[in-house]
């Protein structure tokens, strides 16, 4: 039998405590988070919550194999090869909040996969990262992260097929056009931006800042730093869906798809990490103002080095790459500079001892605890093999001649499955899986004839 010291679960006190605390509770949402970073899970009666930390709750591996659909992927080995089975997933600690967006009294609680009582589900991502924290502990390093998220507003009204930015409720007309940090742009949509951020923080997600970005109906949300990795992916996951939810309760529609609009920005997703010694110092602060110090210069090598590898996890869906280009700062190569937002990763120069790495490729359509984990996996290795970076970009770095990483899915997801070093990290059998889920998407989606097809090809021959 499952108990909470074989799981390392949340003691039962914590279900007891919030029952109590909010008679009023009817529901509880069960979460999983798939590969995808997509919330899946079961709503259960509150009389269940004691069951699910003292026992677990049981629900299919296929999960861990699905498409972007929900599909499971038979060729994972997770679907009907094993009979679709379960396993037993038990609460993350601190998870159980209420969803404030909701008409009735719904709370939600976090899960986490495991095979057996000792060992997590190899394709859990929370279980991925969480095996990149360990390591990252036995080196002595703790890293301090933050997300910033972009997002589309776009009209729930639209079409189904593509996207229309949403009526603006001061003017009643449909934007054309915006600017960047327009304060204008978000005095139009007051309401709904602050009910978002009043809802994040009832969830004790730590939303900071929001700026207008420069398309129509586009906003960016910050979240602060926090010194618990885990934690920060659940901020950045958790954060998209109050966005979504807030956003429907106001009659508009938001997507984080990685490029909406072909004549827009995508969707940008950007990771702020530096890194903590045993004493709480910040291994990346420099002695002397405009020097890197050791940590930092392996670290960024070895993001560097590793970057066309690990980009099928920034960049997992065919769309992501429609992202790519230098009139949206968007970086197609393995650059870095200070204070330059046309490289990959960004040194900002703001406080010396705030010094950190911002990474600047990912899409929001990535799955958080997957690009952190594989951050951390490339700083690792670049910190263990003491791997030099190249020459800092200063000033444009599109008009620098580099080598161009993957530009589209499927020779990235070539990279990520040869490379023994995100096996040695991640874990051979979650690259396989995500590989051949994606592989098959992309089988799918080349199968597919467009629209443009039909206006190029029908009655050319």
């Amino acid at each position: 039998m499952f108990t909470s010291a074989d799981a390392n679960l949340p003691d039962v006190e914590e279900a007891i405590r919030f029952l109590a605390q909010n008679p009023d509770v009817e529901f509880v949402d069960l979460l999983l988070l798939d590969m995808n970073g997509i919330v899946r899970g079961k709503r259960v009666e509150k009389d269940k919550l004691i069951k699910a930390y003292e026992q677990g709750i049981a629900l299919p591996i296929s999960i861990y194999g699905m498409n972007i659909k929900g599909t499971p992927v038979e060729e994972t080995g997770l679907g009907l090869e094993i009979g679709e089975s379960d396993a037993i997933c038990f609460p993350v600690a601190g998870s159980l909040t209420r969803q404030p967006w909701q008409k009735r009294s719904i709370a939600q609680l976090t899960l986490e996969m495991y095979e057996n009582p000792e060992t997590p589900f190899f394709g859990d991502p929370r279980m991925i990262l969480r095996r990149q924290l360990r390591q990252m502990k036995a080196r002595g390093l703790t890293p301090v992260s933050a997300f910033e998220l972009e997002f589309y507003l776009i009209d729930a009204k639209g079409s189904d097929k593509a996207p229309l930015p949403p009526i603006s409720p001061v003017t009643g007309k449909r934007p054309e056009n915006t600017q960047v940090y327009s304060l204008d742009d978000l005095d139009e949509y007051a309401d709904l931006l602050t009910e978002i951020i009043d809802a994040a923080r009832e969830q004790n997600l730590p939303a900071d800042t929001i700026v207008a970005e420069s398309a129509p109906g586009q906003f960016e949300i910050n979240l602060k730093h926090t010194d618990d990795a885990l934690a920060s992916c659940d901020h950045a996951l958790m954060l998209r869906r109050v966005i979504k939810q807030v956003a429907h309760n106001h009659e508009y529609d938001v997507t984080f798809m990685a490029k909406p609009y072909a004549d827009q920005a995508g969707n940008g997703m950007h990771l702020h990490i530096s890194l903590l010694d045993d004493d709480g110092n910040n291994v990346f602060e420099p002695k002397q103002l405009g020097e890197l110090t050791e940590t930092l210069k392996y670290a960024l090598g070895g993001l560097l080095a590793l970057m066309p590898q690990y980009l099928a996890i920034l960049c997992p869906n065919i769309n992501s790459y429609r992202r790519f280009s230098p009139d949206f700062y968007v970086p197609n190569a393995a650059t870095w500079g200070v204070e330059n937002r046309t490289t990959a990763l960004r040194i900002p120069g703001d406080v010396p001892q705030a010094t950190r790495i911002e990474h600047r490729v990912a899409g929001t359509d990535a799955n958080p605890y997957l690009m952190m984990s594989a951050f951390l996996a490339a700083i690792m290795h670049g910190i263990d093999n003491k791997i030099e970076p190249p020459a800092e970009i200063v000033g444009n770095a599109y008009d620098v001649p580099n080598t161009p990483l993957p530009n589209n899915l499927r020779d990235a997801l070539r990279e990520l499955s040869d490379s023994d070093v995100l096996r040695q990290y991640l874990g051979t059998d979650f690259i396989d899986v995500f590989v051949t889920c994606k592989e098959k998407e992309l089988e799918e989606f080349e199968q597919h004839i467009t629209t443009l097809e039909y206006d190029w090809y029908l009655r050319t021959f």
